[in-house]
């Protein structure tokens, strides 16, 4: 039976997806980011007051890239946009390590580059579950 329960966490641990983070460590990360964005429900209500260099990140998660009606893009992120990409947890997470890369990369256009650029070496899974989190 212990080689049972053993052998059940082993294969558990195998399939939690790598991006998995820890919404209430987001939560507390995203003092990091609010110099640039804020979280601004559709009411109005200020979730997490911030700066408005960035767009407005509720409900980002499960939303298309690009498409914050009141933010200008650039040219990468809008082009990323019209492939119809949207973002999730894992996007978001590889996003913040590395803005630049992240776009090159999805982009395969080694010209591209982001605005945004601080990069976010550890943390980016907590901070996509607590952006995930909080529009639900």
């Amino acid at each position: 039976m212990t080689k049972f329960i053993l052998l059940a966490v082993t294969a558990a641990a195998f399939w939690t997806p790598a991006f998995a983070g820890d919404a209430a460590v987001g939560e507390e990360s995203f003092k990091k980011c609010k110099a640039c964005h804020s979280i601004i429900a559709p009411d109005g209500t200020e979730i997490q007051k911030g700066g408005r260099t960035g767009p407005n990140l509720y409900g980002v998660v499960g939303r298309p890239v690009a498409s914050d009606p009141d933010y200008a893009y650039g040219a990468s992120v809008a082009a990323l946009g019209a492939t119809g990409a949207v973002w999730d947890e894992a996007s978001i997470a590889s996003y913040v390590a590395d803005p630049t890369g992240y776009l090159k990369t999805a982009l395969a256009d080694d010209a591209a580059k982001s605005k945004m650029s601080f990069k976010l070496a550890d943390g980016g899974a907590d901070i996509a579950a607590y952006l995930a989190s909080v529009a639900q």
